[in-house]
């Protein structure tokens, strides 16, 4: 595939991307063994997984994870019209769910790009996007969607939009809090509003009171203990409202042997059992909160999810990070413990033009308060948070 002086391979394997274009990666990003990780733990039968490799004059430039889903519409359509296309997808079955080709990953926060240093980014984005159109139709992939993108990629995804003929559509916020400098657990509530400082306080009081927990941060934990954090997991999983995708206990397995893997562990000390843990992903000076489980079986005032947090913020503090990013959904909780929202964008393309127009108009109605209800009553009281207008 070629686009001028440009040319496009797509690789089915992160072994198959040359070395020098996974060093590129930002610091704080899931490299190479997260890609890896997901293509061996067994998911295929939800996700094809491609690397689309950019070079120019045969010198690798640009990197961009791909992979092909069949998406439930149940996901992305806004709640009022999900009755409409429900009764239209008994009769017409490809209704139901739609294929779609995305540049990003699944369980990633943010899609990613790289670009080498001196590279045209947008020439490489122009000559990646190229390269797509013919790996949609092999696939069969009616939609094109660049996933999840952050504010910084803002402008060049907006020129692409209109050179290419996407629409943009507000995504789940992503969610982060900065630490302070000092790593005192004290500066960290003096930067909090005093409603929120004072409300996260009073519920660890209020939990120390009714549980006594034992915290651990363990790498690399016991099959015995993977098995309690899976079934933990599970259970969180089970309960959840937005499911994209299905993780199996082979890919925590996997993400349990790297190094960059810590497991913030709480136990119930009177019996030993594993009532809570974190996934934690130590990426330069980020730490990513990537997978939570909690024992719902528990009294309701032991109020786990706020001592698991506690517990990674004094973990994290420790080891010096600057940010900790804890993803989407969810966003009551987080926003309450001091974090802040960052604006995600998905850039979407239909090979239908009838279809896209219809999704277009669409996408123009979705917004923070449509995709969650936490969010909606978050920025009723909050206004002055909403993402600016384009």
């Amino acid at each position: 595939m070629t686009a001028g002086h440009f040319s496009v391979a797509i690789a089915t394997s992160a072994a198959d991307v040359p070395d020098l274009l996974w060093q590129a990666l930002p610091t704080g990003v899931e490299g190479r063994w997260w890609y890896e990780s997901l293509e061996r733990c067994g998911i295929d039968d939800q996700f094809r997984f491609f690397y689309a490799v950019v070079a120019r004059d045969g010198e690798p430039i640009g990197l961009a994870p791909l992979f092909v889903m069949d998406v439930p519409l149940d996901l992305v359509l806004p709640p009022a019209l999900l009755p409409l296309f429900r009764a239209a997808g008994r009769v017409f079955s490809n209704l139901r769910q739609q294929r779609t080709l995305f540049i990003g990953s699944p369980c990633a926060d943010e899609g990613t790009v790289v670009t080498r240093p001196g590279a045209d980014r947008r020439a490489v984005l122009a000559a990646l996007d190229d390269a797509l159109r013919p790996l949609a139709r092999d696939q069969r992939a009616v939609m094109t969607v660049w996933k999840d993108f952050p504010d910084a990629d803002r402008s060049d995804l907006n020129w692409l939009a209109k050179r290419s003929g996407y629409f943009a559509m507000a995504s789940f916020p992503g969610t982060e809090a900065a630490l302070p400098a000092s790593g005192r657990k004290e500066d960290y509530f003096a930067a909090m509003k005093a409603s929120r400082r004072h409300q996260f306080r009073k519920k660890l009081k209020r939990s120390a009171a009714a549980a006594r927990i034992r915290v651990q941060v363990a790498q690399q934990p016991s099959p015995a203990v993977m098995d309690e954090v899976f079934t933990l997991f599970w259970q969180t999983y089970e309960k959840a409202t937005t499911k994209f995708e299905r993780l199996n206990r082979r890919f925590f397995d996997l993400l349990a042997r790297r190094p960059e893997s810590h497991f913030v562990l709480l136990r119930d000390a009177e019996d030993g059992a594993l009532v809570a843990f974190m996934l934690c992903f130590a990426l330069g000076r980020r730490m990513v909160n990537k997978f939570i489980g909690i024992d719902y079986a528990r009294p309701k005032d032991w109020l786990l999810y706020f001592r698991l947090w506690e517990a990674a913020l004094d973990w994290s503090l420790d080891q010096g990070f600057s940010v900790i990013q804890s993803g989407q959904t969810g966003y009551a909780p987080k926003i309450e413990m001091g974090h802040v929202l960052v604006p995600l964008t998905n850039y979407c393309r239909h090979r239908n033009r009838l279809v896209h127009w219809v999704y277009g108009r669409i996408a123009r109605t979705i917004t923070w308060q449509t995709l969650d209800p936490d969010l909606e009553r978050y920025l009723a009281a909050h206004p002055e948070d909403k993402p600016p207008a384009e």
